[in-house]
């Protein structure tokens, strides 16, 4: 027998086991699962009467809310096909990714409807125009959203045949250097990442899971769908504030969260912390960059939480790799945990070097990680040049570098275009990043390599100081020369206020760059 893997099976089951479960805390409001699914159903028939078909693409504009989580299982359960936007994005960003994915119907947060407002005009493909609030006037030329719901027949709507290679959603990159690419994730990609992440991170029935991480970002690392099939709780943080997430923490008795590692620094900057009274030990999984050893030593020594990173990727629904203790890996190896870790379960991966060889697993070999796994991406919607690029070989090519040790444990070291080549060594700036962020003065930091007439590049680093806290560009060189092989160290700091990064947090080390490169000509460092 074979049955379609589909995204609504995971609210179906919830539903039919625990209806009366609570399925989401919201600020004041609460919703069981049996209520959830009411508010999804009626959503259904409501864009099914607007006039959108299967196939048709509808956008969500939103930070984290019921809503966002009502939008994923409406469009899935009648074959629409849902397009997650970053709250982040400018206007612009904004008109290019609906004009791309021709957009019928936007879906749009009450806080981000001047936003689209703005690019009204130039959008021809959208005729329906929904927004989102509890509270408040609804703007003029909008539609309130649960008006719309409340108006909408209750029964279940008909649901088609849809099959496991259906696209269920387009999740746009955010470009650090180019037009944002439309990655189309099918049901078998975001379901079975959805079961990798609920056995990696080992979530349970009784969970309860803050959301910190954006519900846009590849559909929230699939945590929409994971936690959804155990039937776990979603309380939902609307901005990023230390002290809202820890009372929380405590009012809810979070027990898991996906989160970047500033979401998890601003936790441990939060000053008089013990002021709430947090009774839970939770699970964090944090992806993004590696953080430094002492930051995780830190998390589980002064909070006693428990610290897991995955390494994963939009196109790959995201996960890849799990780094937590396990037989290889004790719970005190602090070095070997902050690194991305090992392959998930129906991951088949691979380091290779230009000529597509695997690397060896030295611990020092740097290769390109590239995998096969059914949680890779069906290709780049209306852009089969962006996908040729990125899949050939049998193998998805992430652009990440990386070295592996004996028992296929993955250290990135840097972006594929990133990495520093000064006299002829490589050097990972990451490395260089690590051992800056082990100074008490350093709260942020960026190394990249710049033009130098005798060696054709050498590092410098661009510090973001802590508030109160001084440090001298000397003092910083010092530090890594005590700490690192001399070549791989700094020749120049700059301190700078900010560093530049995307509307999903990533470093834009290409910006950086433009102070001291000219295209492809060189200019005096």
């Amino acid at each position: 027998m074979e049955v379609p893997m589909l995204v609504t099976d995971f609210l179906d089951r919830a539903v039919r086991l625990y209806p009366e479960k609570t399925a989401i805390v919201d600020g004041p409001r609460a919703y069981t699962y049996r209520e959830f699914n009411a508010r999804v159903d009626r959503l259904s028939n409501a864009l099914l009467d607007l006039g959108l078909e299967r196939g048709d693409r509808v956008c969500m504009l939103s930070p984290n809310s019921h809503f966002y989580l009502e939008s994923f299982y409406a469009t899935a359960q009648v074959g629409i096909i849902l397009v997650p936007l970053n709250y982040r994005l400018v206007a612009a960003d904004h008109e290019y990714i609906l004009n791309h994915a021709g957009v019928r119907a936007v879906l749009v947060d009450w806080e981000y409807t001047a936003v689209v407002d703005e690019i009204r005009a130039n959008l021809p493909d959208v005729e329906h125009w929904i927004v989102a609030k509890d509270e408040g006037e609804t703007p003029a030329g909008w539609v309130d959203w649960n008006e719309l719901v409340q108006k909408a027949s209750a029964t279940p709507p008909t649901r088609p045949e849809i099959g496991e290679n259906e696209t269920v959603s387009i999740n746009y990159t955010s470009g650090t250097t180019s037009r944002p690419k439309g990655v189309i994730m099918t049901h078998r990609n975001s379901y079975l990442n959805a079961y990798n992440m609920i056995v990696h991170n080992g979530l349970t029935h009784d969970d309860v899971e803050l959301w910190t991480l954006p519900m846009f970002h590849c559909n929230g690392w699939g945590g929409v769908f994971a936690m959804t099939a155990l039937a776990g709780k979603h309380v939902i943080l609307r901005a990023i504030d230390g002290d809202d997430i820890l009372q929380l923490i405590a009012d809810e008795g979070v027990t898991f969260a996906c989160m970047a590692p500033a979401v998890l620094r601003t936790i441990l900057d939060t000053p008089n912390k013990e002021r709430f009274d947090v009774q839970t030990k939770p699970r964090f999984t944090v992806a993004g960059a590696p953080p430094p050893s002492a930051f995780i030593e830190r998390l589980e020594k002064e909070m006693g939480w428990q610290f897991m990173q995955i390494y994963g990727l939009t196109e790959t629904a995201p996960l890849l790799t799990i780094s937590r203790p396990d037989a290889n890996c004790d719970a005190e190896d602090w070095a070997r945990r902050s690194r991305a870790g090992v392959a998930g379960i129906g991951v088949d991966l691979q380091l290779l070097d230009d000529d597509g060889n695997p690397v060896p697993k030295d611990g020092k070999s740097v290769g390109e990680i590239c995998a096969r796994s059914n949680v890779v991406f069906a290709g780049c919607y209306e852009q089969p040049d962006q996908t040729d690029a990125a899949i050939y070989d049998g193998y998805f090519h992430t652009g990440d570098l990386a070295v592996w040790d004996e028992v296929e444990n993955i250290h990135i070291v840097d972006r594929k275009k990133d990495v520093i080549i000064s006299g002829g060594e490589n050097i990972s700036s990451p490395e260089i990043e690590d051992c800056l962020f082990q100074h008490a003065a350093v709260l942020e930091c960026a190394v990249i390599g710049v033009p130098h007439e005798k060696w054709g590049e050498t590092p410098v680093a661009l510090i973001v100081t802590r508030e109160g806290q001084d440090a001298t560009e000397d003092e910083l060189i010092k530090h890594c020369r005590d700490n690192l092989a001399h070549f791989k160290c700094p020749t120049q700091i700059r301190f700078v206020e900010e560093l530049p990064r995307t509307a999903t947090g990533k470093l834009q080390k290409y910006k950086l760059r433009e102070a001291f490169w000219d295209g492809d000509r060189k200019v005096a460092g």
